[in-house]
């Protein structure tokens, strides 16, 4: 087989590693892929992502077997609706279901009508309104910028200035362009999050393995909130009977319900979760894998990442088997981020004790230099959380880090 896959990041380069790993596939192209991802033999394509029509011409011409779509904003632009009236295969939500991502207000809908547990909530289109709406149900609480947001538009507001700064940077300031217009103000929910991802054809749902991700900027959860600073897998104080239970009453009631609302999803639903004393809770719906959750829990997939998509396609039953090694994925981030961040950096190197997923780079005369925010990550497995934070963690620190940081505590919650 040859695979398309679409996207530039740490999420692309993992999946797109996968993908090799498997004895039936021949080639894997990125589009565009970034300069990292050349040592392990993916090929790169200089094709834009909203380059629709381009990528499409390629896909032909090099007789792709079927494309993946890593990123959300491909998705929203409705690539897999273009690639499919041009009768190619391809693997991801078409633009109707991918709003269950793409606005908050269309997630919490599909939510309340299927009895998926989640955060009370009111929508707002005026700054006024939900500002005295915040002012009257009082802090903690939680504000969203309704549309995309690089995973920076949530504001958990511990005091009311917090939150009634946040509507204002949203609604007025216009921080996150059109995607701030609407605002979904939340309940604040206590307990432990986690990320559960699964493949989805249309009613049918197939579970992976949980993770965490760790958001904000600094250890012990400082800092503003981020892409993600690091994720691992498993996530031992959560509990096997409160993940079947996020099956039974989130996952699978999603699904169904998105057949119901006449938007069926094929694809990664990926679900942000919190473990509450009244059980799972939904905080956010994504419609693609999640990044840096992706980089730990792929590395535990055992079976062949592209018979599984293969087999989807062909609705067929997948394969799933997951290795029960543990896998802790640090973010190398350069200094600033998620603010204004240094760039140019030399890429450090590492050891092959750990695999490196890259990011944030770019090539600069034949050398690799930090080009984005989140640079790298650097990942390692074992038998034990504690054995590969050691791994990844002697690798950074024996790295020249100049210029960067990461967070030193991922994974640590797994011992509390």
């Amino acid at each position: 087989m040859k695979v398309l896959i679409i996207g530039s990041g740490g999420r692309e380069h993992a999946i797109a590693k996968k993908m090799l790993n498997s004895p039936q596939v021949t080639d894997v192209y990125c589009a565009k892929g970034n300069p990292g991802m050349r040592s392990d033999d993916i090929q790169l394509v200089d094709i834009a992502e909203d380059d629709h029509e381009k990528l499409i011409t390629f896909a032909k011409e090099h007789a792709i077997d079927w494309t993946f779509v890593g990123p959300e904003i491909p998705l929203l632009n409705g690539i897999v609706d273009d690639f499919q009236v041009a009768g190619l295969k391809i693997f991801g939500p078409n633009k109707a279901a991918a709003m269950i991502e793409g606005s908050k207000e269309f997630a919490k809908k599909i939510m309340v009508d299927n009895d998926i547990p989640t955060a009370d909530y009111e929508a707002f289109t005026d700054y006024q309104t939900a500002c005295d709406y915040v002012k009257e149900k009082g802090a903690p609480i939680v504000i969203k910028a309704d549309g995309l947001a690089a995973g920076k538009g949530v504001t958990v507001a511990m005091t009311l200035d917090e939150a009634l700064q946040a509507l204002k940077e949203m609604m007025t300031d216009h921080r996150f362009g059109e995607s701030g217009d609407k605002v979904v103000v939340e309940e604040f929910l206590d307990g432990e999050e986690f990320s559960l991802l699964a493949f989805v054809k249309n009613e049918k749902v197939y579970p992976m393995v949980i993770s965490q991700d760790h958001k904000r900027a600094y250890d012990d959860d400082q800092g503003p909130n981020t892409g993600g600073m690091g994720a691992y897998s498993p996530v031992p104080q959560i509990s096997n009977e409160m993940v079947e239970n996020a099956v039974e009453k989130i996952l699978k009631p999603a699904a169904t319900g998105m057949m119901k609302n006449d938007t069926p999803f094929t694809g990664i639903l990926y679900a942000g979760l919190i473990a509450t004393e009244a059980g799972p809770k939904v905080i956010e719906f994504n419609a693609r894998f999640g990044d840096p959750e992706t980089q730990v829990v792929l590395p535990r997939l055992a079976s062949d990442l592209a018979q599984v998509i293969d087999s989807l396609l062909k609705d067929q039953e997948p394969e799933l088997i997951w290795s029960d090694q543990a896998a802790v994925g640090v973010v190398l981030a350069a200094e600033g981020y998620p603010n204004d961040y240094q760039k140019g950096m030399a890429v450090p190197s590492f050891d092959d004790q750990v695999t490196v997923y890259y990011a944030g780079v770019t090539d600069e005369q034949g050398a690799t230099k930090a080009s984005g925010g989140r640079v790298l990550l650097v990942e390692a497995e074992a038998d034990s959380i504690e054995a590969a934070q050691t791994k990844v963690y002697q690798a950074l620190n024996e790295a020249d880090t100049t210029g960067y940081f990461y967070r030193k505590d991922i994974g640590a919650k797994s011992k509390k």
